[in-house]
Order: structure tokens, then C-alpha cells, then sequence
């Protein structure tokens, strides 16, 4: 434990991986690799920077003074200037390119965005594995039936590997939007200040041409397709928005994964994975609370909430620049990636390491299968039996008005069968009875549809990612 304040997305629940994407040596050797593409790209360009010089910026990339540049900021109130001059320090000879015609945000802006699309392939590879584990689990269970619920009151059968699909198609179109802003991430690139790229048209005197190269060459040296092709000093703030959406998307997804899931575990029909010594409660030694998807529901809000963020900074940006973007994007964009880490790896740890309780799921059925096999009863009887159908359906009305009443007012068990076997006007046999209600007579297409959702939309994304599958889970608490 410390005196200060720890941030609990990292101490408690993001990955290692995460929070190294956005550490600070990610970010300032970022910084670096950015001014030596962009002094390579000036040089190949006709300024006078030598291979010595560029040779002596590559030395020291990752060599950073942390102290030294603390008491440049503390001293010149500016961040990009004091690594300016901590990098300066350590290369001499390259001292006086470093930087040269750009402005802060060429390193801010143009690293958020490097950053920000580490962060989005780390995202896409534990969505990945989501979607793999949400397929294993829906092929297991396919053909399990269970009651299925609308406004949490029961409802027409269905098994619990269809149910999962529901779950798996939302993944899924989460992973076509955070591919698609995957997709379509582009550099700042060095326009300057207001954006018009004067500075670097002065340092190439007047040439056009050459000023348009510089951008397309730093980009490909940083691994990009292009650049923005019109920007203030900053790139658009509905950038920033853009790639949280994705994240919003996928948050909404986990919590309704989780909000299904606490519900199952209240009926004793699923339980989450619990180590052999985790306490579930510290009064109630029995319990076994579903924390963790309690941990995504709440992770959840906050990411969904945290998403208004860039959607007021991009409102509210002045002409070509302001900083009141600045300290909202240093919390508000890394907050989000760490939080949507920590809901993807409870996702993946709950759906592969969770039970299924197929008998639970059949007592619950049961319990309200008589009522929904009524109808069933009904046309068998008229069909095989020759019963009259008005006749029935009064018989049935009554024996389940009472049976109702029973169970509620005196906790009765369902008898319903019992009465409609025992009433000679169905003419039934208990084998006949029990062939009616079975309950793979009620679910529909359940089966099939699973199938067909994993074979036709699950299997090809899987098969198209299957060199990202595998991933290292680790739940702290």
C-alpha cells in the first residue's frame, strides 16, 4: 500500500498488456520514434539532417531521463518542450532538428492515435476470444432446453445455447464496428499549427509537393495508411468519440451478458467460476454472489457514461484549437480502453470457466411446462381422442385456475398434469402425457437456429481470426 491515490482500473482490474499501451515509456518513446520519422522524412526531403544525426536519435529512444524532464516541465510548463530538451540532452549532435517545424501535437496527437489503435487491436483480440468462448459454450448447450422469460415471467421454452446466441450476435456486431474505426484511424500528421502546414512550407521553400510527401512519409514510417487530410492543430475530437462508440458498444454487450447471467445464478441455473477458497460473503458463509458480473455491469456504466466525454470535448472545441480537450483525453481515453480490458477478460473468464445446471433448468421448466403444454394437451385430445374442443378447453381453465391458486396461496407443486390425467374427458395415458409435454416439443427451432447461427456467422469470424486466438486470463480479485 502507498500514501497516494491509485487508480483501481489499474491496481484491481486491467491487464498487464493494457497498461503497458499506455504507460509513459509507451507514450515518450512514441514521442521519439515520431521526431526521428519525422527527421528521416525532412532529410529524404532535401533538409540538411545527416545520417549521424538520425543515427544518434535512434540510440536513445528508449533511454528516457524521467527526472530531468520532470524539472524542465516544473520549470517551462510545457510537456512536449521539456522532452524536447530531455531529449536534446542525450543526442547533442541531433539537438538542433529534433522537432523541427512542428508543433506539440505532433507528437500529442499523432501518439494518441498510434496509441489508441494498439489499444483497439488488444480490445479486437480479447473480443475475438469472447466470441470464440460465447460459440464453445452455445455448441455445448444447444440442445438443453430451459425456460425462457420475457419481463423476467415465464415464457415459451428455449435451450441455453440459444439463448447464448443472443449474446454472441451482439459480440459480433461490436467487432464489425470496432473494425470498421479500426479501419478508418489515420494520423494528425505535421500540419502545424492552425493546420495549414505553413512552417514545413517555409522549411521547403514554397514547394508544395514536397510539403504534401513529408505527411505520407511519416505515416507509412509509423505504419499508416494515410493521414487526415484537413485538420486544425489537432485532429477532429469526434475521432476521439468514434473509437469510445465501439467501446460503449461492446460495454452495453457485456452487461446484458451479465445482467443475464445474475439472473441465472438466482436461479441456481448457472454458476460463475469460484476458487476453492473465495469467500462470497463476509456475514454469510453460504453465499456465492455473482461478483464478477456484478464487476461488468458496473465496469460497464462507468465506460458507457465515460463515453459523453469526447462526445462534449468534440462539441466544444474552438475554431482550430483549444485545450479543454487536453486533461479530459489524458483520463477519459485510457480510462475507457482499461475498463473495456477488464470487462472483455471477466467475459472470457465467465463463459469458459462457468456451470451449467441442466437440472435446475428442468425443474424450472416443469414447473411451468403444464401450463404452456395446455394447448398441446388440447389438440392431441381432439385429434387422437375425439374430444370435443370447447368441452377441453373449459376442463383446462378450470383444472388451471385451481392449480394456480394452490401453488400461490399454499405453495403447492404443480399438479396440473396430475388433474388433466386423472380427468376422464382427455382419455390420456401417462405415456401419452408425458410424450406431450416433453419439453424438446417446445423449443421451437432453438436447436437449429444455434447451429445454423454458429455455422453461417460465429465459425467464419473465428476462422478469419483464428492466429489471435488464445489470450491469458487472469482475474485479480
Amino acid at each position: 500500500m502507498t500514501n497516494v491515490y491509485e487508480n483501481p482500473l489499474c491496481t484491481r482490474y486491467a491487464s498487464g498488456e493494457m497498461k503497458r499501451i499506455f504507460s509513459a515509456d509507451t507514450k515518450f518513446t512514441t514521442w521519439r520514434k515520431l521526431w526521428i520519422a519525422l527527421a528521416e522524412s525532412e532529410k529524404e526531403l532535401g533538409l540538411d539532417i545527416t545520417d549521424e544525426q538520425i543515427a544518434e536519435l535512434k540510440e536513445h529512444v528508449s533511454d528516457i531521463d524521467y527526472a530531468k524532464a520532470a524539472e524542465y516541465e516544473a520549470k517551462l510548463r510545457h510537456d512536449v518542450m521539456a522532452h524536447v530538451k530531455t531529449y536534446g540532452d542525450c543526442c547533442p549532435k541531433a539537438k538542433g532538428i529534433i522537432h523541427l517545424g512542428a508543433t506539440s501535437c505532433y507528437v500529442g496527437d499523432n501518439t494518441d492515435i498510434i496509441v489508441m489503435r494498439e489499444a483497439m487491436l488488444r480490445i479486437r483480440k480479447l473480443l475475438v476470444n469472447a466470441i470464440y468462448e460465447v460459440t464453445a459454450f452455445a455448441e455445448r448447450n444447444k440442445d438443453v432446453p430451459t425456460l425462457a422469460y420475457t419481463h423476467f415471467q415465464a415464457a415459451q421454452p428455449t435451450t441455453m445455447g440459444k439463448r447464448a446466441t443472443l449474446w454472441l450476435q451482439d459480440l459480433i456486431g461490436d467487432l464489425e464496428q470496432l473494425d470498421f474505426q479500426i479501419g478508418r484511424l489515420k494520423l494528425l500528421g505535421c500540419k502545424g499549427t492552425t493546420g495549414t502546414a505553413a512552417s514545413f512550407l517555409a522549411l521547403f521553400d514554397g514547394d508544395h509537393e514536397k510539403t504534401k510527401q513529408l505527411e505520407k512519409r511519416i505515416a507509412e514510417k509509423m505504419g499508416f495508411d494515410a493521414c487526415y487530410p484537413v485538420s486544425g492543430q489537432t485532429y477532429s475530437r469526434k475521432v476521439d468519440f468514434n473509437v469510445l462508440s465501439a467501446l460503449c458498444a461492446i460495454a452495453q454487450s457485456a452487461a446484458k451478458f451479465s445482467n443475464d447471467i445474475r439472473l441465472l445464478s438466482h436461479l441456481k441455473e448457472f454458476d460463475e467460476p469460484f476458487e476453492s477458497g473465495q469467500i462470497g460473503s463476509s456475514a454469510m458463509a453460504y453465499k456465492r454472489n455473482p461478483m464478477r458480473s456484478e464487476r461488468i455491469g458496473s465496469l460497464a456504466r462507468y465506460i458507457m457514461i465515460d463515453t459523453l466525454n469526447p462526445a462534449v470535448t468534440a462539441a466544444s472545441q474552438w475554431l482550430e484549437r483549444t485545450l479543454d480537450d487536453s486533461a479530459n483525453k489524458r483520463i477519459s481515453i485510457p480510462e475507457a480502453f482499461l475498463a473495456t480490458d477488464a470487462i472483455l477478460t471477466l467475459y472470457i473468464n465467465i463463459v469458459k470457466g462457468g456451470t451449467v445446471y441442466p437440472n435446475m433448468m428442468k425443474r424450472h421448466l416443469m414447473e411451468e411446462l403444464p401450463f404452456i403444454a395446455t394447448e398441446n394437451i388440447m389438440m392431441y385430445c381432439v385429434k387422437n381422442k375425439g374430444g370435443d374442443r370447447q368441452a377441453l378447453h373449459e376442463a383446462i381453465r378450470q383444472h388451471s385456475v385451481d392449480t394456480a391458486k394452490q401453488i400461490k396461496l399454499n405453495g403447492a407443486e404443480n399438479d396440473l398434469l396430475d388433474r388433466i390425467l386423472k380427468d376422464p374427458a382427455f382419455g390420456l395415458t401417462k405415456e401419452e402425457l408425458v410424450a406431450i409435454v416433453a419439453p424438446e416439443q417446445f423449443i421451437g427451432r432453438a436447436k437449429e437456429q444455434t447451429e445454423e447461427f454458429i455455422n453461417e456467422y460465429a465459425k467464419p469470424v473465428i476462422e478469419a481470426n483464428r492466429d489471435i486466438l488464445g489470450v491469458d486470463i487472469s482475474i485479480k480479485v
